[in-house]
């Protein structure tokens, strides 16, 4: 028996829940799919999919035996494309998963670069702040915001991702500039929602950790957004130096700076990660995209990157 066609005929059944539509995809008759499966079972000595007129449906221990055997395809898939990708010219299409303000400010201005230098690669692109892992979201390269992962990839480490605050000229006119951190608890919020929730304004006095949040006016996943709100002179805000970057040089909001650190963790050095899987590094489109974009943040952004 040809064990590995077998496992992908049964695999791709338990994903279409037919034996007809698997066999199509196959282009092979459906007697002779159901067959393999069937040797397929009788080498397991173990019954993996529930047979009815209607319907095909994984049984226990099918289903333990399906994601194991996903993952084992997957990891041939990427072995093929390894060997005949080495040493070769970078092509095919790249995945690249990023946080949505990273994505909008940085990464996607810096990949028009990389199109025309690597016209053969297909950007596949997606911007989100959900958490997640890298082996969930199926792609090449991920770049995530917070502490150093501890998924089973590499992590470059590109920039400091802390957050400071900061309030337009008017605001502080208006309602005075807070001179110790205990005063932001009497100050308009504008706060920053991650997956986990607002982030509050957390400061370290004397070694301990209190939460100095003033009442909040306004609260989003979108920092473009809550960066307007702040402009507007509606409240302070605090965000990470790069997303503040161009309303700070255009002087439209302003630093706040106090004696006491100020965070919306306690959790210490979190930074923006570059994420891969170090086997996908061997593969030419993917080295190419991490040279590259380690080499263009790290230099283009020597302000915020670290060294």
């Amino acid at each position: 028996m040809d064990q590995l066609r077998a496992i992908r005929y049964f695999c791709k059944v338990a994903e279409t829940g037919s034996f007809t539509k698997a066999a199509k995809s196959f282009n092979v008759p459906p007697s002779s799919l159901s067959r393999r499966v069937a040797d397929l079972e009788k080498s397991l000595g173990a019954t993996l999919l529930k047979r009815s007129t209607r319907m095909v449906k994984l049984t226990e221990v099918g289903q333990i035996y399906y994601e194991d055997m996903q993952q084992v395809l997957s990891q041939l898939k990427q072995s093929h494309e390894t060997v005949r990708s080495y040493q070769s010219t970078p092509m095919g299409r790249l995945r690249i998963s990023s946080m949505v303000g990273f994505g909008e400010k940085i990464l996607l201005p810096l990949l028009d670069e990389f199109s025309a230098l690597y016209p053969e690669i297909v950007l596949d692109i997606s911007l989100s702040d959900e958490l997640s892992t890298l082996g969930r979201d199926d792609v090449d390269i991920a770049i995530r915001g917070g502490y150093a992962p501890n998924e089973r990839v590499l992590a470059i480490r590109l920039m400091d991702n802390g957050f400071i605050p900061v309030a337009a000229p008017a605001y502080l006119e208006k309602y005075g500039v807070p001179k110790t951190v205990m005063e932001l608890k009497q100050h308009n919020g504008l706060y920053f929602k991650a997956p986990t929730g607002a982030t509050p304004w957390l400061a370290r006095i004397s070694g301990q950790w209190q939460d100095v949040s003033g009442p909040a006016v306004a609260i989003s996943n979108n920092g473009d957004w809550l960066a307007k709100k702040a402009c507007n002179g509606e409240g302070i805000l605090m965000s990470t130096r790069w997303a503040l970057a161009s309303y700070l040089q255009s002087e439209q909001l302003q630093e706040l700076t106090f004696e006491h650190e100020l965070a919306i963790t306690q959790h210490a050095d979190v930074a923006v990660y570059l994420l891969y899987q170090k086997q996908r590094y061997l593969v030419p489109k993917v080295k190419a995209a991490v040279d590259f974009l380690v080499d263009r943040i790290k230099n283009s952004y020597s302000g915020l990157a670290i060294k």
